[in-house]
């Protein structure tokens, strides 16, 4: 019997987040199948191949070359087929104003960086076991925060 696989992918343009993140999952032994993005016009590139297989989570950084992250969801937002990827902001911004535009664009959870390794274990291990389906249909400002 195949083991059913999560699929993550994470756009960020800051190469050691992107193997702090990969190596983390790996830790975890959670059935995971990790793609990584440069920047958001790789992202979108990237999902709007036929050949993608779309994640279930989407880690996006705001703070990224050529195309940002808030420009990403939007996108990402205007496209029903996208609908099903629950979108985690995962960023160095702790800004009131990013996690509110984040929040009223419909970003489903906002992750603020974590500054050490098993901090980052931890955040990717509560938002990968969410009930989704819970958390995006209650969806309020109090829940949009991840708080650790």
């Amino acid at each position: 019997m195949q083991k059913e696989f999560l699929t993550i992918t994470l756009a960020d343009d800051d190469e050691d987040d992107r193997l702090f993140f990969q190596d983390a999952f790996e830790e975890l032994k959670i059935n995971t199948n990790v793609t990584t993005c440069n920047d958001g016009v790789e992202l979108m590139e990237y999902l709007s191949n036929p050949d993608t297989i779309l994640p279930n989570i989407l880690f996006l950084d705001l703070n990224m070359p050529r195309k940002n992250g808030f420009e990403c969801l939007l996108e990402i937002k205007k496209e029903s087929r996208f609908d099903n990827i629950a979108i985690a902001i995962y960023s160095t911004s702790s800004s009131e104003e990013d996690i509110e535009n984040t929040f009223v664009h419909g970003a489903n959870i906002y992750i603020k960086k974590p500054s050490d390794f098993a901090t980052l274990k931890k955040v990717l291990s509560e938002v990968v076991t969410l009930n989704w389906q819970y958390h995006t249909s209650g969806l309020n400002k109090e829940n949009f925060l991840l708080r650790l």
